[in-house]
């Protein structure tokens, strides 16, 4: 087993500063009670050993009254996370020495954050709104900041168009995440200020664990579990390796989750002691791993954490399976090691008496019994059934489990599959939750069950599916054939028609004989259409509604002959006349000199769009589809007798 350090673990400089300050502040002068303002740093084992060193934590959610009223003389040390201005002042005010610790990159955004406060911009600060570091952040803000550290919040903010706003960071904010989050201010605002406040030390600790992550079979993360900055790193571990796991001290690693490990990585919080780290790394060496595995054996048994046994049910309830495994101490399956399925009540798949195969989780759960996994040894079954699967191509059939915003999750017997969204389908889907509990083909692309990644794809298959269907119809299909489908898809310019194999073009000028402005007036998503082919251009269908036998063109030289009194209502207007429907798909010109005996300078000085009128048909063009109209032609003639004598 190769076991890889890395380089930037443990300690940062404002940290190691601040347990420094301390150390030496309790061996200078021992008349003098020592405070830290908080945990000196977010760990256990210092926080612990300053506590019998006689070092009090002042509890911020206290008055500070509680812990300066006797005679002493008291000395505050102030933390690498920082405090608000208030805090100095209520600590002058009971005449106590202030050693200030805070790291200079967090001294460094409060001087930032009081002198824009100040000038009346607005204060963006992006963090944990309950981190201490924040918390002092934000006491140094003239104004309300806000707070935020996720896309949500930052989505749901809107700021003052007249104002200027800064912009400031947690020093052990994800800086990949930072980036983001401030590209949502910026593409909406012009008057947003960015202070690139992300400690360099935690950026590079970031990105080397991000790249270690990836190059180990295993991750080991060591940090206090109220620190910050070590569940980041925990969290982008865990994005490159499955197998990452979270631990303070060497107590709480499981020697057994790296048995099989050829190459494991470990890094560390800022806040984590080297000394912890060696620990841990010393244990984790070949050879003390394999004297743990021979003590197990020098018991005289078997049972060893790794080690696959048969036993016998011999007691089971909803949540726990006691069994009997030939040992000093019987066997206990709890729900989350039989099963992945939630709530599963155990009494429903196991009866007493009934053979069980399992895998030795621990020897001693803490209360004399022996921790054992049912669904790591099904787990590994059907590692050899996707592996098959994997190899010759198959494809699988399962339920999908979980549904998150980057994919979907089947179960195979005991073992996750991860299908990413961009292969759920062969088209954007935006929400997934529609697949939740369907039961999905698909096929596996990779399989790698050491770094716990296999992925399926389904989009594979949907897309071999539509190629075999289309292929079918093409060889089915003819221009001039009527067919039908259903429509998948509606926009400006026309409607898609799913044909079962291919997609067909309804466009808007062949929804109706007449004018159409919107094809959603005509047909909507999920309706079922019988249109006809107009033309197939390589993989491309062209639809039509407009049939023969409803055209009405087809008979209109007897309905509109010339001299025939029409009506129609006014359809739209031109500068030389307007045009008028006769009924569907037929339209006719009303010059504007054809409108009165009376000179007419524009149409709408006569007319509305919409409007109803009687006039006689004039002139007919049936091969160019044209029909002039005229109202004056109904009108009375004009006499021109009486002008005739006047002159």
């Amino acid at each position: 087993m190769e076991i890889v350090l890395a380089k930037t673990a443990g300690f940062c400089f404002g940290v190691k500063r601040a347990v420094d300050t301390v150390y030496n502040e309790i061996n200078n002068d021992r008349d003098v009670e020592v405070f830290t303002y908080g945990p000196i740093i977010h760990n256990e084992e210092v926080v612990n050993d300053l506590d019998k060193k006689g070092v009090v934590v002042i509890d911020e959610n206290k008055s500070l009254s509680e812990y300066f009223q006797n005679d002493k003389k008291h000395k505050v040390i102030i933390r690498s996370h920082g405090v608000g201005k208030h805090v100095y002042d209520e600590l002058e005010e009971y005449g106590v020495k202030i050693i200030d610790a805070t790291c200079p990159f967090v001294k460094k955004i409060h001087k930032i954050v009081a002198e824009e406060s100040a000038k009346g911009k607005g204060i963006i600060i992006i963090g944990d709104e309950n981190h201490p570091e924040v918390v002092g952040i934000k006491g140094w803000s003239v104004s309300e900041p806000i707070i935020l550290d996720t896309i949500d919040k930052a989505s749901n903010i809107k700021l003052e168009e007249n104002k200027e706003y800064v912009i400031v960071a947690q020093t052990t904010f994800n800086s990949i995440k930072f980036k983001e989050l401030v590209e949502i201010f910026t593409k909406k605002y012009y008057n947003v200020y960015v202070y690139s406040t992300i400690c360099n030390a935690t950026e590079e600790r970031q990105k080397e664990a991000s790249k270690l992550a990836s190059e180990v079979d295993t991750m080991i993360v060591i940090g206090g579990k109220n620190s910050s900055n070590t569940q980041k790193l925990y969290n982008i571990s865990k994005k490159e390796c499955k197998n990452t796991y979270y631990i303070q001290t060497l107590v709480d690693l499981d020697l057994t989750v790296i048995e099989s490990a050829k190459r494991v990585g470990i890094t560390a919080g800022a806040s984590t002691p080297n000394h912890i780290i060696k620990e841990v790394q010393n244990s984790m060496s070949e050879l003390s791993f394999e004297e743990l595995l021979n003590q197990s054996e020098e018991n005289g048994n078997a049972v060893r954490p790794g080690s696959v046994i048969e036993g016998k049910v011999i007691g089971v309830k909803s949540d726990v399976i006691y069994v009997d495994i030939q040992y000093k101490a019987d066997g206990i399956i709890t729900r989350a090691e039989y099963s992945n399925t939630p709530g599963l009540d155990l009494t429903t798949v196991v009866s007493v008496g009934d053979p069980i195969t399992v895998k030795v989780i621990k020897t001693n759960d803490g209360e004399g019994q022996v921790l054992l996994s049912y669904k790591k040894v099904a787990a590994e079954k059907s590692y050899e059934k996707l592996q098959e699967a994997f190899d010759n191509e198959e494809v699988l059939t399962a339920k999908v489990t979980e549904v998150v915003s980057g994919g979907i999750s089947v179960m195979v017997d005991e073992c996750k599959v991860f299908i990413p969204a961009s292969l759920v389908s062969d088209t954007y889907e935006k929400n997934l939750d529609k697949y939740m509990g369907q039961e999905i083909q698909f096929v596996l692309t990779e399989f790698k069950p050491k770094n716990r990644r296999i992925i399926g794809d389904r989009k594979k298959l949907l897309v071999a599916s539509k190629a075999e269907a289309a292929k079918k119809l093409f060889e089915t299909i003819n221009v001039g054939d009527v067919v039908e489908g259903t429509v998948k898809n509606v926009t400006p310019f026309g409607a898609f028609i799913d044909l079962g194999g291919a997609d067909g073009l309804l466009h808007i000028s062949e929804m109706s004989w007449g004018r159409i402005d919107d094809p959603k007036s005509v047909v909507k998503v999920g309706d079922t259409v019988k249109t006809f082919i107009k033309d197939i251009n390589g993989d491309k269908i062209a639809l039509s509604l407009k049939f023969d036998d409803n055209n009405p063109w087809a008979n209109a030289v007897e309905k509109y002959a010339i001299g025939t009194e029409v009506t129609g209502k006014i359809a739209r207007m031109t500068a030389f006349g307007a045009f008028v429907e006769l009924e569907p798909g037929v339209d006719a010109l009303l010059h504007v000199s054809q409108i009165s005996n009376e000179h007419i300078e524009k149409p709408e000085d006569v007319y509305q769009i919409g409007q109803e009128i009687t006039a006689k048909v004039v002139d007919f063009k049936e091969e160019e589809k044209k029909i002039s109209l005229s109202v004056k032609a109904l009108l009375p003639p004009v006499d021109t007798t009486e002008e005739a004598t006047e002159e």
